[in-house]
């Protein structure tokens, strides 16, 4: 395997994912900051809508709370917390609904026995693991005699509970989603046209896991890729 070749798979391989990468990431802050300028006219905040999600999804002992950032909320299923970010816990934007009931979507999940998330949960440590020795096995691997390419087939196995993570994460939140939307248009929380700008954020986003799914999926066939031609060599 030349300098070259490596180089050559990586661009090949990479390069599409990285673009979608990028693309993904400036549309989800395009997409939230236009719909962080528009007010949701009964004036919900971001945590009024978690807590209303819940109640829709007869989910109790969640607590709600605020942490600091921009898009950094998240549910917490070890403590039962929503982790709400300054650009959604207080404010009453759209974005802020949408994102908000989105985490709320994971509570309910969670509560209800949703498979996929149970086999994410499953797969955390693993994946804890693999994050950060299944690459140095990998490259050390290629570097020993062929004789210990049992170390490459380690770090590809490892890499790829990473890659069984992404695939399954992408039902989860799209899952989520749609509980939050089904959520804040039966109980009339948002307008229509203030669920469409809604659904906008949460599509925008869904599209970053789309994105890193691809990219796990492309950097584990280049491994493969890799393997094969050292095999064959």
């Amino acid at each position: 395997m030349g300098f070259y070749t490596y180089h050559y798979s990586y661009f090949l391989f990479m390069a599409p994912a990285l673009l979608l990468s990028i693309a993904a990431q400036i549309g989800v802050h395009t997409t939230f900051r236009k719909y962080s300028q528009i007010t949701n006219r009964r004036f919900l905040t971001g945590a009024g809508a978690a807590d209303c999600v819940l109640r829709y999804g007869g989910v109790q002992n969640v607590a709600i709370q605020r942490v600091a950032g921009t898009l950094t909320d998240f549910f917490n299923p070890h403590n039962q917390t929503i982790a709400l970010s300054d650009s959604v816990y207080g404010l009453a934007t759209v974005s802020a609904v949408g994102v908000a009931a989105h985490e709320a979507g994971h509570a309910i999940q969670h509560a209800r026995g949703y498979l996929p998330i149970k086999i994410r949960s499953a797969l955390v440590p693993a994946v804890n693991l693999g994050s950060h020795i299944a690459m140095p096995m990998v490259v050390l691997g290629l570097l020993l005699p062929t004789g210990y390419d049992w170390v490459v087939y380690v770090g590809m196995g490892l890499y790829g509970m990473a890659v069984l993570f992404s695939l399954v994460t992408l039902p989860v939140e799209f899952n989520a989603s749609r509980r939050a939307i089904r959520a804040l248009s039966d109980t009339g929380a948002l307008d229509p046209d203030e669920l469409k700008g809604a659904k906008r954020v949460l599509q925008a986003a869904a599209m970053t896991y789309v994105a890193s799914t691809l990219t796990a999926l492309l950097s584990f066939f280049r491994l493969v890729l890799i393997a094969g031609r050292r095999r064959d060599s």
